[in-house]
């Protein structure tokens, strides 16, 4: 087996090849005057389980030509099986043609990925209709899940807890670290009106006095929602607010919004941040079988 750590995946790469005490090397890539990219490897993949870590972050479109260059190429070197660890994974929302003469691109990018791949990890992968990633890929597939990183976070670091979902779609992550660590979680019902205007309302009474109050969510692009949503809490009695998530892709300057709204940020390292601070490594390493 080979590490190879890709342009966006090198905050992994090292901390995974260790775990699984892999041979590790860096994907060479080179964008040239006009924007194409090359590729190389450095290292010998004739036989080998090569293991291609890419994060889709930052300009996604280049790392999705990236990974399938670097597929290609290692298979063309011999290599014997080719998993995909995208510890975040686009592209999964639109599932759908909402209007017409709309893209699938969830389908699009997946048969893509059939296509290079034999195998893809995704760390809490942001799904809507669909449940599983056997609904999306053909090929072998896993869904990992941060939710015990983040439930012993909290239970090491935070005292009192009151855990709390910013809208539905979240809530399945906060309820579920809730119960690891025995507190108690609500959910707020959200009214979105454009990307910057979201209206929050909690859904049921919750006494927040002398509670550390979480918020966690898998996703925190903007920080609108959890400003919002800390602002509702405030008005409840919540003194210490903390938001935990899976991804940070914090556009637009987020954090430092976070930071000024008094709101205490951590998330993992599937994005790298100032804020990642639990360690997705291990549990990539648990699910790869070679």
């Amino acid at each position: 087996m080979i590490i190879i750590s890709c342009s966006h995946g090198k905050h992994l790469g090292y901390n995974l090849a260790k775990r699984l005490k892999a041979q590790h090397s860096e994907l060479f890539a080179k964008k040239f005057p006009d924007d194409e990219l090359l590729v190389r490897f450095n290292a010998n993949l004739n036989g080998k389980l090569v293991v291609l870590v890419q994060s889709f972050y930052g300009n996604i479109s280049d790392c999705i030509v990236e990974v399938l260059l670097a597929s290609a190429t290692a298979r063309e070197l011999g290599a014997k099986r080719i998993i995909l660890v995208a510890p975040y994974f686009p592209y999964l929302r639109q599932d759908k043609r909402f209007h017409e003469g709309e893209s699938v691109s969830q389908g699009i990018i997946a048969k893509l990925i059939e296509r290079y791949f034999d195998e893809i990890l995704i760390i809490d992968p942001h799904l809507h209709r669909k449940t599983s990633l056997s609904q999306i890929f053909r090929i072998k597939s896993a869904k990992l899940t941060a939710n015990s990183l983040i439930a012993d976070y909290i239970k090491k670091h935070i005292k009192n807890p009151v855990i709390v979902g910013p809208d539905e779609e979240s809530y399945k992550w906060a309820r579920s670290v809730a119960e690891m660590i025995n507190a108690e979680s609500g959910i707020l019902k959200k009214k979105r009106y454009s990307s910057y205007h979201v209206k929050v309302n909690l859904n049921k009474k919750i006494d927040l006095k002398n509670k550390n109050t979480v918020i966690v969510d898998d996703i925190v692009s903007t920080g609108h929602t959890i400003i919002e949503t800390a602002k509702l809490l405030r008005k409840l009695g919540a003194k210490n607010i903390y938001c935990l998530c899976v991804h940070g892709i914090f556009a637009e300057g987020a954090l430092k919004k976070l930071g000024k709204a008094k709101i205490k940020v951590i998330s993992t390292n599937t994005i790298p941040n100032p804020a990642a601070k639990i360690d997705m490594s291990g549990e990539i390493a648990k699910a790869i079988k070679f």
